[in-house]
This record gives C-alpha cells, structure tokens and sequence, in this order.
C-alpha cells in the first residue's frame, strides 16, 4: 500500500481523496492551525492531521499541494528536505524567482523530484517536447465570463456595464499575468514552464459576456509544427472556483504513484 500526504484539504484534495486508487491511502493532511481541529474529528484516527511538516509521524510515498501559494511557500520546501517528493498545483508560486530557486534547490540536494501538475490544461506534455527542439512563440488565452473577473484587476481595464462582445483587455507576458491575476497564475505558469518561460510566454485575457463557462486556449509554434487546443473547464460540483480538471491532475499522479506504465 502506498501512502499520499495532502498539503490542504479544500474541495480538490476532498475530491482526490473521494477517488483515490485502491494501492494508495492518505496517510496526512497538513492543515492550517485554523481548520486541524475540526478535521482531527472528521479524519478519526485513521488519518494524521498536523500543521507543520516538524510533526510528520510517517513519512508519505508522496506529497500533494492543494493549499494554495501561501501554503506551498510555507511548506515546500520542509518536505523536500524530510526527502519527499512533491506535486504542486500552485504553480503560480513560480512566478516568485527567489521561492522558484529555493524550491529547485532544496529537491535537488535531498534528491526528490518536483512534478508541475498540469492542473486546468492539457497540451502541457507536447509543449514541453516541443521546446527541446525549439519554439517560436506560445500564446496562452484566458477567457471568462465579466462576471468571472469582477473583483480582480480587470476592475481597472473593464467598464463591465458596456460590454456587448468578447473583448481582450490584458495583453502581457505570463509573469506579468500572473503578478496581475493571481487566480489565473497557475495556467498561465504551468504553460510557461513547460515552453519558453515566463517572460517569453504572451498571456491574454478577455471577458466575454456570452460565457457560462472558462475557456483555457493554447497556441504553440515551433520547429515541430503548430499547437492549437481550447478546454472548456468545468468546475468540480463541490466548489465552482475549482477546476475540476485541476483536481484529476493530482488523481493522475496518485495512480502513478505504483504504475509500472506510466503515460
């Protein structure tokens, strides 16, 4: 039986723990001071809740980050030097270079890998294989509903009451995306990651207002060819603000924890 530690437990990570594979149980959940107590209660004994990774009873084959860049920036990097591998979700943690470096280094001289989860997109294993050989230019689009965006910065650029049709209103590199709207900052770094980087990665961001839905769209181009894909994301039932998408990424790598075959 392998064992996950869940950094956060929120509508995804309840997801995840809803479908885990039968070879993998949840070992830990490390939780904010302000919600241990009462998922002491609900976990039972079968499962450890801490708040600090100085706490760990038993070390977890993996550990999953579902609690967002402040919970990543406050225990990333005691994992990796307890020699626990990571997947992140909160990507966006990136775009901070002094964190970014310090994460990279910690895994490195423990010895433990790093897995940048694709959360809300896909097309991230072929823009990755693309950029050894050379790409051209990656654009990503985010485009919601106004109503989506009410409350971020597009308050500034967006007069919402005369919006009739789709309308870009952020153009800029992902770095400058993600400092700007932090809720779009993990699609918009995992793609940078996986390509040219954050400063060569073109972000745009329109509202359109005959949305219901977000739309997550990818061009890449490059030595191999051109790279299209559009995803119609879908929130998870539980939580609208949450990709459901987002939350099969860390289902994806818990089936991998014990697979032979890994695609």
């Amino acid at each position: 039986m392998k064992t996950v530690m869940f950094i956060g437990y929120g509508s995804m990570a309840r997801k995840v723990h809803e479908m885990l594979p039968k070879n993998v149980k949840l070992s830990t959940v490390l939780a904010s001071p302000r919600s241990a107590n009462h998922l002491t209660i609900e976990m039972g004994e079968s499962i450890n809740v801490i708040t600090s990774v100085d706490d760990l009873l038993e070390v977890p084959d993996i550990a999953i980050e579902m609690a967002g860049q402040d919970g990543l920036k406050e225990h990333g990097i005691k994992i990796l030097e307890r020699n626990i591998p990571l997947g992140i979700v909160s990507v966006g943690a990136f775009t901070d270079e002094k964190f970014a470096i310090s994460l990279h280094d910690a895994a490195k001289r423990h010895g433990v890998k790093i897995h940048i989860l694709a959360g809300a997109v896909a097309g991230i294993d072929g823009i990755n294989a693309a950029s050894l050989a050379g790409l051209s230019k990656v654009i990503y689009q985010g485009r919601k509903s106004p109503s989506s965006w009410k409350g971020s910065y597009a308050d500034k650029l967006i007069d919402y009451d005369s919006l009739k049709k789709a309308t870009v209103f952020f153009t800029g590199t992902a770095r400058e995306a993600a400092t700007l709207f932090p809720a779009n900052s993990n699609v918009a770094a995992t793609i940078a990651l996986a390509g040219v980087g954050l400063d060569e990665t073109q972000v745009e961001l329109i509202a359109d207002p005959t949305l219901s839905h977000n739309i997550h769209h990818i061009i890449a181009e490059g030595i191999f060819g051109k790279l299209e894909i559009s995803i119609t994301g879908l929130p998870l039932a539980e939580n609208p603000k949450t990709s459901s998408l987002a939350a099969f990424s860390a289902l994806r790598l818990c089936h991998q924890i014990d697979q032979a075959l890994q695609i």
